[in-house]
């Protein structure tokens, strides 16, 4: 008998699971898996990392074991995200998770992608679907999705829906759906918009929460160096990108202008460089990210539309080019490096307009983030109860050559900082820049009715 057996879970799921490197249960699994086996309504706060596709997809799955052959229209189980790429992730571990099972089969719809393989695949039979709700509205004013059937409705990272401004589609979608169902809500925050979701949409539910992802507990050597301005920014991002020993890097940016103009900018200095945010068409989209899973490529320039969802093993490094503008973003964005037990380095670039938010994301994550310098490339703002310690001595083997490894200053005490200055490059339209394609399920900035 295995971990997830105890937990309730059918032994045809034993071989899949040890297939894919899952042998023990995570602790967000260990409380969901019994509650949802259950059939009870669950909201789980939990984190990105923490299993938790696992956790809400093997209970549902295991709905599917010995049933009738007969197929039902529509699907048994409907999963929204709040991003493609989150929704394709989640999609592909259902078709991992249910590869032991008789019949199980799974389509993703997205925002940005053609509706003709989507509209194919609608009109087959299907017990999972994966969704963002644009495109899922969308499709179901068509007359082209049946969810008279459904019996789970799993909202993954519910509060970035509502972040997005999805709250009137998610409540929409969810009038059309069996009242008699389970409805399961993960979030990474229990905040009080998702509060008062789960209120309008759950039948008590019962509530777990799995200890916050705390930045200090990941393999993450973490860094901020404080910048006077745009070009003192960039100069300390070319001179770590100058070094050979990073592998592959994710460089965050505030606006998908400003990635396109960065990527250009790297890429014409010689940096094999791609971009990715969320007005891309999806084809293209998952080109960029296939060009740097191949290695094709090792520099990402992205929004948030990154920060989740995302998985390239080899990424050893992540730069806040600009800081999120959500506290928990930063976990999120820095997650995207020391994957799988390996370690990583994130380094943030704040300069004094970026103080109030830095101080947010230390309460957010428990800790000072370490206050660090590069030799010869100090800047000349020093907030806060010190002035960074520069990595090397002048004229050192740290002091800035090419190809050098840049070093770490040891903390200078409190550090600060947040995003919002506005780059030179924003101003205008990048002249080879992808044209823009609406896409409800990616780009949508607004609070929802939930934001207070």
């Amino acid at each position: 008998m295995t971990h997830f057996t105890a937990l309730g879970l059918d032994p045809a799921f034993d071989t899949t699971l040890a297939t894919l490197g899952i042998t023990e249960p995570t602790p967000v699994q260990t409380q969901a898996i019994p509650i949802l086996l259950g059939r009870r309504d669950l909201i789980a706060t939990a984190p990105t990392g923490t299993g938790k596709t696992a956790a809400f997809l093997l209970p549902a799955m295991q709905r599917m074991i010995g049933t009738s052959p007969l197929r039902l229209a529509g699907p048994r189980v409907l999963v929204l995200t709040p991003t493609r790429e989150l929704a394709q992730q989640v999609a592909k571990a259902a078709v991992d998770f249910g590869r032991a099972l008789p019949r199980c089969r799974t389509v993703c719809i997205t925002g940005g992608e053609s509706y003709i393989p989507q509209n194919k695949a609608l009109a087959g039979s299907y017990d999972i679907l994966v969704a963002t709700p644009g495109r899922l509205m969308d499709q179901m004013k068509t007359g082209r999705i049946v969810l008279t059937n459904l019996e789970v409705l799993v909202l993954d990272e519910a509060d970035r829906m509502l972040d997005m401004g999805f709250a009137d589609d998610v409540l929409a979608i969810a009038k059309k759906l069996p009242k008699e169902r389970q409805t399961v809500c993960f979030t990474a925050t229990l905040s009080d918009d998702v509060q008062r979701m789960s209120r309008q949409l759950q039948n008590d539910p019962q509530t777990i929460a799995v200890a916050k992802l705390a930045a200090d507990r990941l393999q993450i050597d973490q860094h901020v160096f404080y910048v006077d301005d745009i070009g003192h920014k960039r100069r300390l991002l070319d001179h770590w990108l100058s070094d050979v020993g990073i592998n592959q890097a994710l460089v965050f940016t505030s606006t998908k202008v400003a990635a396109e103009e960065l990527a250009a900018s790297l890429e014409a200095d010689g940096h094999a460089t791609v971009a990715l945010h969320g007005d891309l068409p999806q084809k293209h989209r998952t080109r960029m990210m296939n060009v740097m899973r191949r290695g094709q490529a090792r520099i990402l320039v992205a929004t948030d539309v990154a920060a989740r969802g995302l998985d390239v093993p080899a990424i050893t490094h992540v730069f806040n080019f600009d800081l999120p503008k959500f506290a928990e973003d930063y976990v999120h964005r820095i997650g995207r490096t020391g994957r799988a037990g390996a370690s990583g380095t994130a380094i943030s670039f704040v300069n004094r307009n970026d103080v109030q938010a830095l101080q947010k994301i230390e309460r957010f994550i428990g800790h000072k983030v370490t206050v660090s310098a590069v030799t010869g490339m100090e800047a000349r703002f020093k907030p806060g109860l010190g002035s960074p310690r520069p990595a090397g001595k002048p004229g050192g083997k740290f002091a800035g050559k090419p190809g050098s490894k840049p070093a770490f200053g040891k903390s200078a005490g409190a550090g600060r900082a947040s995003t919002g200055q506005k780059q030179p490059w924003q101003d205008r339209k990048p002249a080879h820049a992808t044209p823009r394609h609406a896409d409800r399920s990616s780009s949508r900035g607004s609070r929802s009715g939930y934001a207070d």
